[in-house]
């Protein structure tokens, strides 16, 4: 595939078809409820991680004051302890089981992503507290081998293993604090040394991680998410992107979620999407992206998956993070706004 073929979701020239998006912003903001939360779907659960996805989602189409209202609802429930717990309902926690420390870090990766479209210093700096609280929680979790576990506990405390997936987002997260830190004036040492120490444990210890539960490698995201967030530099990426390529990848329609299953789904898709962007392979992005039209709503909003061995979509949800996803992906493939380059130009690399 050429570089400069366009699909009919990008314009004649390959830039954002704000039109075309602005479905989708719309009906993020639709299901964005009146306190700020931002759950899968209307009546749905809302969990932090997911909730910052969608929140970007908002930020790329323009919808400033809806994102900051997402943020600032994290701060208005951000626990003591810095955490947030796995999910919430109608202002309500849902699941207080656990604080996953992968999804109370996204919060500084969100937060920087925010800022670098807006340049709203005045509210990155009303945010610091809640990051800062946020992150040193995490790291609170970090094991001297550099890992971060995974969760803590609320009924048993830490549980001490920990996953590529989870602790190669933390490591964009860290990024990101590194760089608010620096925007505001703070002392940024101590994230970047936890940073370090984390990329050498997803790079050099592989026995640090699934060390207590089944392998999580049969996933996609175990595959690509250590490119996506900067673990690794281009070459190696590129190296590892195509040594599974083939187990993963359902030509013409996209990513599996899992090797073993017959089920590709599209904020999985968008994610590698940009992970080839990352590794400067614009051609197969741009496919890729074409394959996922087809799971668009005429309202914007997208399906979560496609079971392609049955030819059903499943489940029959249209969650808000799946409709951040294909804005970060449109984004990252038009340049759109000035956090286009946030997950394919990583604004710090580790000597490796």
């Amino acid at each position: 595939m050429r570089t400069n073929t366009i699909h009919h979701f990008l314009t004649a020239d390959g830039s954002f078809p704000k039109t075309y998006f602005s479905q989708t912003a719309n009906y993020i903001l639709t299901i964005q409820e009146s306190n700020g939360s931002i759950p899968w779907e209307t009546g749905n659960i809302t969990d932090p991680w997911d909730h910052i996805e969608a929140a970007m989602g908002l930020s790329i189409s323009g919808e400033y004051a809806a994102a900051r209202k997402a943020f600032q609802w994290l701060i208005d429930i951000q626990r003591e302890d810095g955490a947030w717990l796995a999910s919430y309902k109608d202002g309500a926690i849902v699941d207080g089981s656990r604080a996953e420390t992968n999804f109370v870090a996204y919060v500084a990766t969100g937060l920087w992503h925010y800022y670098l479209i807006t340049k709203d210093k005045e509210f990155l700096a009303h945010s610091w507290p809640m990051v800062n609280a946020a992150i040193k929680f995490v790291l609170g979790l970090q094991s001297p081998e550099g890992e971060i576990y995974w969760a803590l506990d609320t009924r048993t405390g830490v549980n001490k293993d920990a996953l590529v997936t989870g602790c190669s987002s933390i490591y964009k997260s860290l990024e990101c604090t590194i760089s608010i830190a620096r925007e505001l004036g703070h002392d940024e040492k101590l994230f970047i040394v936890a940073r370090a120490k984390l990329g050498e444990a997803i790079r050099f210890k592989p026995e640090r991680f699934d060390r207590t539960w089944e392998s999580k490698a049969r996933y996609s995201m175990d595959w690509f998410y250590p490119i996506l967030t900067g673990v690794y530099t281009q070459n190696k990426a590129a190296e590892i992107l195509a040594s599974r390529w083939h187990k993963f990848i359902e030509p013409g329609l996209g990513c599996r979620c899992v090797a073993d299953q017959p089920w590709v789904t599209i904020a999985e898709s968008c994610e590698l999407i940009m992970a080839l962007l990352a590794t400067g392979d614009r051609d197969k992005a741009l496919e890729i992206f074409g394959w996922l039209q087809r799971f668009r709503q005429e309202d914007g909003s997208w399906w979560t998956g496609y079971v392609f061995t049955d030819k059903i979509l499943w489940p029959e949800e249209r969650p808000t993070w799946t409709a951040g996803a294909v804005l970060l992906a449109a984004d990252a493939l038009t340049d759109h706004t000035a956090a286009s380059r946030l997950f394919t130009s990583p604004a710090l690399i580790d000597d490796h």
